[in-house]
């Protein structure tokens, strides 16, 4: 994925306005994921916090940064309906900390996407139907990657063995956000 995000998010200036690298890949993912194509320009401003004003001192720097979005974006997209779609790379679990804090970063990105598209997913994917539960498992996976400590203290409670359900979950992940896009495509196709 962009290397350009990389490089902007380098620049101090910028990266203590702008969500981090990986957090910013899980947002994208999450709204390449949506049900309904959103205009980057309807949420690009998320990234830096909702406020009017990028953070950005030339309309280029800002151009760059966009196009560095569309960019993962578009391969984003591409690879969830396709089932091609993998964890980024620093994206791993963690000896010590359950999972790296890229890892962590990303999942808390695809849960702030998520909530910006909400209603979208509520519409296609309403309470009580078997799709909503498809979606609950995602977002559920997702907030046990975020919040791992507390994952496994609830999975040992409910007496799985912690650790090795939490691995399950890591390497679903990919599938089961391929499998969610790829429904959620289905049902507004069909709508």
């Amino acid at each position: 994925m962009s290397a350009q995000l990389s490089a902007i998010l380098q620049n101090t200036e910028l990266s203590e306005h702008l969500l981090s690298e990986y957090q910013t890949r899980g947002f994208v993912t999450a709204m390449a994921a949506a049900p309904h194509l959103l205009d980057p320009a309807e949420w690009l401003a998320y990234l830096w916090g909702g406020e009017e004003t990028s953070p950005f001192s030339t309309h280029e720097e800002l151009e760059n940064y966009a196009n560095a979005i569309v960019e993962i974006w578009n391969e984003s997209r591409q690879a969830l309906l396709t089932s091609a779609w993998q964890w980024p790379e620093a994206c791993q679990l963690d000896d010590r900390e359950l999972v790296t804090e890229e890892t962590r970063a990303f999942a808390e990105g695809v849960l702030q996407g998520w909530q910006l598209a909400r209603d979208d997913w509520e519409t296609i994917m309403p309470e009580d139907s078997q799709d909503n539960a498809l979606l609950g498992g995602v977002l559920l996976s997702v907030s046990l990657l975020y919040d791992p400590e507390n994952a496994i203290a609830a999975l040992s409670e409910q007496g799985a063995e912690g650790l090795a359900q939490f691995e399950e979950i890591y390497h679903a992940i990919p599938q089961m956000l391929c499998g969610l896009t790829q429904r959620a495509q289905q049902l507004t196709e069909n709508s």
